[in-house]
């Protein structure tokens, strides 16, 4: 019987955070980890698994609606579970494509180091971020870039919070661009008056589906402006989400908060 907890990360707030499932001893067939991702309600499932002959926990993502390589909000509640019962730094490795995560904690916040990771380098036509973004006016407010922490990302800056929050993008393009170029969806981002960074992440079908805070991007965009960052996400969800990075020579810090919501809930 499997162990599943419920947790909301990187949550500006207490109470607050991108939900995810951490399950430990579930289902081994992809097909089932699959179906119960669709089902859960959440936008994101880690299955935890125990390699003895390495002495390591491989993490396995799954979206409702496909496997991952790399997930960074379930990768952080499954740091807090884990840290929970360990009480000290560990390292883990993703099932998919066994990048090593070192799972730390700082205070009342989770961090995840990693290294800044391959990214393909598709061509970026004149006219194509309109076309995504579903704006023929749009200026953006730097060149776009692809870059990854192991999830590769579009990262498109524009000029304001209220030009983020008004973006309907054109998702079906956005969903078959990605798939033709090896790309996880667009992270469109501005500078706030605070000087820090508001995201938003398009790499569904549906816009109700849209993440409420996505770590892999802000490590995308932390390798790429090389700086620490302060990202706020998912406030006109909702769900208002706070990440917090740190950048130390090629180690990649994404971090913020992880609480517990339910416990020991029944594996359907």
């Amino acid at each position: 019987m499997a162990v599943i907890y419920e947790l909301k990360c990187f949550g500006a707030q207490a109470g607050e955070g991108n939900p995810a499932l951490v399950v430990l001893e579930g289902a081994q067939d992809i097909a089932e980890r699959q179906a119960f991702a669709a089902r859960s309600g959440v936008s994101a499932c880690v299955f935890v698994d125990r390699d003895d002959e390495q002495a390591v926990y491989v993490l396995d993502y799954f979206y409702p609606h496909a496997r991952s390589p790399l997930c960074l909000h379930a990768t952080l509640a499954a740091a807090r579970v884990l840290l929970e019962q360990r009480k000290q730094a560990l390292t883990v490795r993703t099932a998919m494509r066994g990048q090593l995560l070192e799972l730390s904690q700082t205070g009342n916040d989770v961090f995840i180091s990693l290294t800044r990771q391959p990214a393909p380098s598709p061509e970026l036509t004149p006219g194509l971020v309109q076309q995504l973004l579903n704006d023929e006016t749009l200026e953006l407010a730097s060149a776009p870039v692809v870059a990854s922490v192991g999830s590769p990302k579009l990262l498109l800056e524009v000029g304001d919070s209220a030009t983020l929050f008004g973006l309907r993008p054109d998702l079906a393009r956005i969903t078959q661009w990605s798939k033709e170029h090896g790309v996880n969806g667009c992270y469109v981002w501005c500078r706030r008056a605070d000087g820090h960074l508001e995201g938003r992440n398009f790499n569904h079908l549906d816009p109700a589906a849209e993440d409420a805070a996505t770590g892999v991007a802000a490590g995308a965009l932390t390798a790429h402006l090389q700086s620490a960052l302060l990202i706020y996400q998912g406030s006109h969800l909702g769900q208002p989400c706070l990440i917090r990075t740190r950048l130390a020579q090629d180690t990649i810090q994404i971090g913020g908060a992880a609480e517990f919501t339910h416990h020991n809930r029944a594996y359907l």
